[in-house]
């Protein structure tokens, strides 16, 4: 082994790093925690109109993001329009994004009325969402509180009368 060019590929590899190193990573690169404030986001709703999780400041939401083809949504989907139909008159919103890319408009719509889904859903083809929640599965689900602070979420689905959800739902909506 030619000594002098690995010690050249050395340097090379460390000078990059270092340089990499000195980029400094946006701040929303880690996984959110319970405890900080809700990432902003924005989706389309399914008239195009564009909808920020900021808009339901003084609200407790339920951010869920699902997709039309993903199984375990479609098995959630029902729970969480029992829970919203539940809860409503206390201040709660459910905010589901369908994380279905392209011109998926006309599926999303026609599950939501397959499911009878009264709660807000917006869209997001280019599913920004995944990327800002560090999400690398569906659905993953974010309870944000009153104040926009994250109060508790699941990566994965919310199983039925899940006793940490309800939990933290109560909690929050105290």
């Amino acid at each position: 082994m030619n000594i002098r060019r690995s010690g050249s590929s050395l340097l090379f590899v460390l000078t990059c790093a270092l340089l990499l190193g000195g980029c400094a990573a946006p701040e929303d690169a880690a996984p959110p925690r319970v405890g900080e404030p809700a990432r902003s986001y924005a989706a389309a709703d399914l008239g195009g109109e564009e909808v920020a999780l900021e808009d339901f400041r003084g609200r407790v939401v339920l951010l869920n993001l699902w997709a039309t083809w993903c199984t375990p949504c479609r098995m959630e989907t029902p729970y969480l329009q029992s829970v919203y139909e539940e809860h409503a008159d206390q201040g709660f919103e459910i905010v589901g994004i369908s994380m279905d890319t392209g011109d998926a408009a006309d599926v999303v719509e026609m599950f939501v009325d397959e499911y009878e889904v009264t709660y807000t859903i917006l869209h997001d083809p280019r599913m920004r969402g995944m990327e800002l929640y560090r999400v690398l599965g569906l659905p993953a689900t974010f309870l944000i509180d009153r104040e926009g602070v994250l109060r508790w979420m699941r990566y994965g689905p919310i199983p039925e009368d899940d006793p940490d959800f309800l939990r933290a739902l109560e909690d929050v909506l105290s």
